[in-house]
């Protein structure tokens, strides 16, 4: 496999909600003014159009999200999947769960020749067993895929909607990606 784990922690800022960024003719990240200084989150697809039609500038608002460290020199990264508007010093003390995955999950597969030799055809065995094992064949869908690019790194996996990509993939490292992408309850 050749993408490492990324730290990810939950957070929670309240601020001055400042302006939106749009970047396609979407929003897609919000301006917070905190008393620490100046953030740009990104925001989950699901807060997009909300965000844009209740939000206005100079509005006091808390944020939940997550926090992913980068690598190298990549910076860290905050992703907002909770938003709401306070009165200036009135924080909720407890800090909500994450969100739960979207019952559209989908397991893509690449399904080409370079990939298949490399373990490909394991690869989707040993998926459809984790996925049976957990009881999330009615939840995530198992779809193969035409070429990935990069066959010489292949088999590649990728978990939707995050778009998390995992390359040399072998059948038995299936069991442990599924475990990090769907968390059993405790």
């Amino acid at each position: 496999m050749s993408k490492p784990a990324q730290p990810v922690a939950v957070w929670h800022l309240e601020g001055r909600f400042l302006s939106l960024l749009v970047k396609d003719g979407k929003p897609k990240y919000m301006r917070l003014m905190t008393a620490d200084g100046e953030y740009c989150i990104k925001l989950a697809k699901e807060l997009r159009a909300s965000v844009s039609a209740t939000l206005v500038p100079g509005a006091w608002i808390q944020v939940w999200g997550e926090k992913k460290s980068g690598y190298k020199a990549d910076p860290t990264k905050l992703k907002a999947f909770r938003i709401s508007t306070v009165a200036p010093g009135q924080a909720e003390p407890v800090l909500p769960a994450k969100p739960e995955r979207p019952a559209s999950a989908t397991i893509l597969v690449c399904q080409k020749s370079d990939c298949l030799k490399r373990g490909g055809k394991a690869v989707c065995h040993a998926l459809e067993a984790a996925l049976s094992d957990r009881n999330l064949t009615d939840q995530v869908t198992l779809r193969g895929t035409g070429c990935m690019k990069q066959c010489k790194a292949g088999p590649h996996v990728v978990f939707m909607p995050e778009k998390t990509r995992y390359s040399r993939v072998a059948a038995r490292d299936v069991a442990a990606l599924v475990d990090e992408q769907f968390p059993r309850d405790p």
